[in-house]
This record gives structure tokens, C-alpha cells and sequence, in this order.
């Protein structure tokens, strides 16, 4: 990871599993808990001093992806990213998921992407908390990227000729 990110980067992984422990202080710091423990997330947030990326590769359950996105997100450092992977569990009825699913997180992605367009229609926003600050949803095969920074409204917007 150092040769990615340099040698100043510094690198903690989280995993529920305390057989983990193994590997830390090898590429990085490894911390045990749980995804969805707001206090253990806020207290490794501020062990490392902040956060500039996040690669949520946890549980991959439906009830957890945004739970984790929402202690977290407004964590992160502007100009950050916020990525969660093998999101093709979110047609996985195991996962909580399920392609018709309202649980599916290709929905709460959609709803962030309304909510980023906010100028635009009179709406309320489903995830003021991340989507107010989001200047980027990308959708890759089974990966969500949000890129986080202020966001202004816009000027000036005309539709048309």
C-alpha cells in the first residue's frame, strides 16, 4: 500500500475477525471491531489523525453499507473519497439485498444522486448528510465511489435555447 499511497501514508485496516490481529504493524495497523459501531469508527478516525479514504470492504450487508457511509462520511477529509466495494451483494437476498430490494444500495445510491441535484428540483433530501457534501458519484461493476468537498449552488442554470 506505501508504494500506492508513499511512505507517508498511513494505513489502518478494520475487521470484526481478531484473528486479524496477526497482520498488523505488517503493511499497516489493524484495529478489531465493528462496522457498525460508531464509537469504535469515530475512535480509530481520531487514533489516525483523520481520514482521507475509506475502502468499505466490510460485511457487504445492505443494513451495513450505509449505516457505515453515514458514521463515516462526514469523517472524511475534504477532497476525499469514500469507495465500497463488491456491491454486486446488493442483489444477493443473503446481503439483504435483492434486485427489486428497497434495501438494494444501488437505491440509496440513486437517492444521493438526486439529492446532489438539489438545486435543481424542491425535493427533500433522503441523505442531506453525505449527498450535501458529494461532488461526485461514480458507479463502476460492483463499486461506488463518493467523492467528498464543498459544494456550491450554482449561479446560473438555464435549460434550453
Amino acid at each position: 500500500m506505501a508504494k500506492f499511497f508513499g511512505e507517508q501514508a498511513i494505513i489502518y485496516g478494520i475487521d470484526i475477525n481478531p484473528n486479524c490481529m496477526v497482520f498488523d504493524g505488517i503493511a499497516g495497523n489493524v484495529r478489531i471491531g465493528s462496522q457498525i459501531d460508531r464509537g469504535f469508527l469515530e475512535s480509530v478516525v481520531r487514533e489516525m489523525g483523520g481520514v482521507d479514504i475509506v475502502l468499505d470492504d466490510g460485511s457487504h450487508n445492505m443494513k451495513h453499507i450505509p449505516q457505515t457511509l453515514g458514521y463515516l462520511f462526514p469523517l472524511l477529509s475534504n477532497g476525499g473519497i469514500y469507495m465500497i466495494e463488491d456491491l454486486h451483494t446488493a442483489y444477493w437476498k443473503a446481503q439483504g439485498g435483492g434486485y427489486h430490494s428497497s434495501q438494494n444500495f444501488f437505491r440509496f445510491t440513486f437517492d444521493a444522486v438526486q439529492d446532489m441535484h438539489r438545486w435543481y428540483h424542491r425535493e427533500k433530501s433522503n441523505h442531506a448528510a453525505i449527498s450535501h457534501e458529494c461532488t461526485g458519484i461514480h458507479i463502476h461493476d460492483s463499486i461506488v465511489v463518493f467523492d467528498k468537498n464543498q459544494t456550491y449552488k450554482p449561479a446560473l442554470s438555464q435549460v434550453g435555447a
